[in-house]
């Protein structure tokens, strides 16, 4: 997905690109809507960075040279934001999109999430949240060029229009980069008017990724791929378990390794700053540091389990009663209770953590892949004794997020900080896969404890779920806006909380046990393990009812018509009612997360033991969306990493220490392993709803119903192992 037209910024040679937008917005007199400030470098005031230009918004630059920046106030980590919302601003704006490029906006309120009030990240609500931002930004803009074309010909505005980035009036034309300078003085609109979706000539179009060629040829810069003059590399000795305390260490062989520089404790463990990232590994590794391994040095997750599984014997925290499922699990004709378990996961992003900070006596310099900027700015300038408006914090591309850099203490920016304090040079930071792997904010256990039951017909008349596992928000800054009194995680019961299915009595309980491994989200937060169990238990539903587990939850799904239209749509083009060849299963499942709607048809195999999965056919009804082939990629890309969790991935812990290091004993799925994915889209005028985390929870029951659908046999406990089934 490859077009020389679509990054224009890699023709200019010789010169980094920074260090060009530092020139051309100081000498090319151009339309500046909005702040910007250089990426590297002292922090330039307003004025200095707009030159002559006017600012009404934050989110556009207009050169004399024709080029058009968008300046994106969201990470980009595969999700394809430097693209889906340049799109909706250059619709708006009528600009020829081989002239658009995109810049990782800076740290500062204007770019604060709409919905979130800090500037993030997450949730799958980047495209939703700058929906209307990027195209009133557009607007505004072309709105003022107009203004300024119609100034020139001495015409009314009214009889102008705009097209590829000039604007029209007759046979005169003036293109956008000769206008911004003039553009520049004029009042900005107060309101503008939107186009008319038909009119669309980028959105709802397969528009190729603007960051691709940079992806391609090396020019990206991930945090990883900083390089500072004078710049120093350090590793960390971190504790082998959660909450142990380094109690002391011999650096005596350490410090005499080529390229040492210094051995220093800090508050993670303890650094070894080196010239090179490898000189500093090899003499983190000869370290000798004794701990005192605290409270958890006896933690065992096989013991949890079955902690979680005497918790789910008695009442939990109630989080919604509708009628009285005890009472109709009593009196039901039918039956049926079942648990279903799932592990701790790593978020494994392919670019391990890292960071780099240029720590000074008056400023301080950070890049990092962060999802967190207004968060991890702040913990850094805590850090560095500094007022927040002293720290910059360069937003690189990252390798991948997942939720991990979305981290609510900033562990990896804060102690990158204390690094730099210690090495008095800039340094970066980096992790190992075995340091990310090991060091915490996982995806939280959870036990599903759940009971229905039938009537004579076979329809589903009970339904009581019971929950246990962490808690992620607790203990964290946003406990008190998250969990708004409750009593309960909202975000450890989404997905069951409101279920769909027209079972007339219905309870959601859920405890909360407290244990010392540190959890946050993970791609689809709860939806990632509530899905499962929820799909797989109304497929054992349909099963207890002698009912076909499509058919079972299109008639459940009456009144709910999105949930029925991805059902349909995934069921029809999976060929729902044609016969596989033996040996060959289907498995169907459908959830709502994050504003959209998803269902996924799985077709696998089971030979020897192992499980193959051979077809994903998915749809997804997002609502309105920007770009069709970003949906696909995402939804793609979901599959895999939900599919991959399902076969595949645990964590465990034995002994307080864990069990599972690198991609050796955590697995992800390899290309001679991935199904073929098909994705189909529901056209919708709907409110605009995620992508980036919705293709994830079909993928474990679609493949978990399919498995029994060829064994007979049921998968209650991930990762799937057939010797476990039931």
């Amino acid at each position: 997905m490859i077009s020389p037209k679509m990054n224009d910024r890699q023709s200019i040679s010789g010169m980094q690109r920074r260090d060009f937008l530092k020139v051309s917005v100081a000498a090319s007199g151009g339309l500046l809507i909005g702040f910007h400030f250089p990426r590297v470098g002292k922090l330039a005031s307003a004025q200095q960075a707009s030159a002559d230009g006017f600012m009404p918004n934050a989110f556009v630059r207009i050169g004399t040279d024709e080029r058009v920046t968008v300046i994106v106030n969201h990470s980009e980590m595969g999700q394809g934001v430097y693209t889906s919302l340049p799109m909706l601003l250059a619709e708006e704006l009528d600009a020829e999109w081989s002239k658009v490029g995109y810049e990782s906006a800076p740290v500062d309120p204007k770019y604060n999430h709409p919905a979130f009030g800090m500037q993030m990240t997450g949730g799958s609500s980047s495209v939703w949240s700058g929906l209307e931002q990027f195209r009133q930004a557009g607007a505004v803009a072309r709105a003022m060029l107009i203004a300024a074309a119609a100034q020139q010909w001495n015409v009314d505005a009214s009889t102008c229009r705009t097209e590829s980035g000039t604007v029209l009036n007759g046979s005169r034309k003036l293109t956008y980069g000769h206008l911004a300078p003039a553009a520049a003085k004029v009042t900005p609109p107060e309101h503008v008017q939107l186009k008319d979706p038909k009119t669309f000539k980028l959105i709802r179009k397969p528009i190729r990724r603007l960051d691709t060629p940079e992806k391609l040829n090396g020019k990206a810069e991930f945090g990883i791929d900083v390089k500072l003059p004078g710049m120093l590399t350090a590793a960390i000795a971190r504790p082998p378990i959660f909450g142990a305390k380094m109690k002391n260490f011999d650096d005596s062989r350490a410090r005499s390794m080529p390229g040492v520089r210094k051995v220093v404790a800090v508050p993670a463990g303890v650094a070894v700053i080196a010239d090179t990232f490898w000189q500093a590994k090899t003499a983190r590794d000869a370290l000798r540091v004794e701990w005192d391994e605290g409270s958890m040095q006896d933690f065992d997750t096989g013991k949890m389990m079955q902690d979680f599984r005497e918790r789910a014997k008695t009442p939990g925290i109630s989080v919604r009663k509708d009628g009285d499922a005890e009472s109709a699990l009593a009196s039901a004709v039918k039956k049926i209770e079942a648990v279903y378990e799932v592990p701790y996961l790593s978020h494994l992003m392919m670019e391990p953590l890292n960071c780099t900070v240029d720590l000074r006596p008056d400023s301080c310099e950070v890049w990092t892949g962060s999802q967190f900027q207004t968060i991890d700015r702040a913990n850094a300038a805590k850090i560095a004794g500094l007022a927040p408006e002293k720290v910059q914090l360069h937003t690189t591309f990252l390798g991948g997020g997942f939720g991990r850099r979305a981290n609510p203490q900033s562990d990896f920016v804060v102690e990158a900080v204390y690094v730099a304090r210690a090495a008095g040079a800039p340094v970066k930071v980096i992790w190992t896969r075995e340091d990310d792997m090991g060091g915490g904010w996982y995806r939280p256990a959870f036990l599903h404890a759940i009971e229905g039951g039938v009537d004579a017909s076979g329809n589903a008349v009970s339904w009581r779920s019971r929950l246990v596992g962490q808690s992620i928000m607790a203990g964290t800054p946003f406990a008190a806006v998250m969990l708004k009194g409750k009593d309960y995680d909202p975000a450890s019961v989404e997905g069951v909380d409101d279920l769909p299915y027209a079972i007339p009595n219905v309870a959601v309980e859920s405890h909360q046990p407290e244990i010392n491994v540190p959890v946050q989200w993970w791609r689809s937060v709860g939806h990632s393990h509530t899905a499962f169990a929820v799909e797989c238990f109304i497929d054992e539903l349909a099963t207890l009812a002698h009912k076909d587990p499509y058919q079972f939850r299109r008639a459940l799904l009456e009144k709910q018509p999105r949930h029925l239209g991805v059902l349909n749509l995934a069921a029809e083009k999976a060929g729902w009612d044609k016969p596989l060849q033996k040996g060959m299963g289907r498995g169907i499942a459908v959830h709502f997360a994050f504003g959209s709607y998803a269902a996924s048809v799985a077709e696998v195999s089971v030979t020897e033991g192992k499980v193959r999965v051979h077809r994903m056919v998915c749809a997804i009804d997002c609502g309105q969306y920007v770009n069709p082939g970003i949906i696909k990629a995402q939804t793609e890309g979901g599959a895999v990493f939900g599919a991959s969790a399902a076969l595949f991935q645990e964590l465990t812990f034995e002994s307080g220490r864990l069990q599972q290091t690198n991609f050796h004993t955590f697995p992800v799925m390899r290309i001679n392993e991935c199904p073929d994915i098909e994705t189909h889209i529901v056209e919708s005028t709907e409110k605009s709803g995620g992508i980036g985390e919705p293709g994830v929870p079909c993928a474990a029951p679609a493949i978990a119903n399919a498995v029994f659908a060829v064994t007979g046999k049921r998968i209650r406990r991930l990762p799937i192992r057939l010797t476990e089934a039931v």
